[in-house]
């Protein structure tokens, strides 16, 4: 049996290129969910119970290092590991992103190879 992960970025595309990074990676799932924003995100979680969240930064309606805020916040999916996918290039961004808990960042573009290396641990 597989993982259950989600994927939050507001771009349709990119949730597909990162389906399919995953794939090529070798990562076999039970479940690929989407999300469009953070906001949508919290509410997947709401009703799922997912192994890992693979978020942008960059979004309408709530944002990545909101997400993170707001899901640490709630003791029920506090816990989900979540790595953020995005092009943001500032350290300042990832460090925050990482102090609220994010246990990794991968750049776009990025690379099966690179999607095998940081997810590898967690999936």
């Amino acid at each position: 049996m597989g993982n259950k992960v989600l994927i939050v970025d507001d771009s349709n595309t990119m949730r597909k290129i990162v389906a399919r990074s995953l794939r090529q990676a070798g990562f076999e799932f039970e479940k690929l969910l989407e999300a469009a924003d953070g906001q949508a995100a919290l509410e997947v979680l709401a009703g799922e119970t997912v192994d890992i969240v693979l978020s942008d930064i960059n979004m309408p309606v709530m944002d990545g290092i909101e997400f993170l805020r707001q899901k640490n916040a709630d003791g029920q999916i506090k816990g989900i590991p979540v790595v953020m996918i995005t092009t943001e290039a500032g350290t300042d961004v990832l460090n925050e992103a990482l102090s609220l808990g994010a246990v990794g960042t991968i750049k776009k573009p990025f690379t099966p190879e690179q999607v095998q290396e940081v997810l590898g641990k967690f999936l």
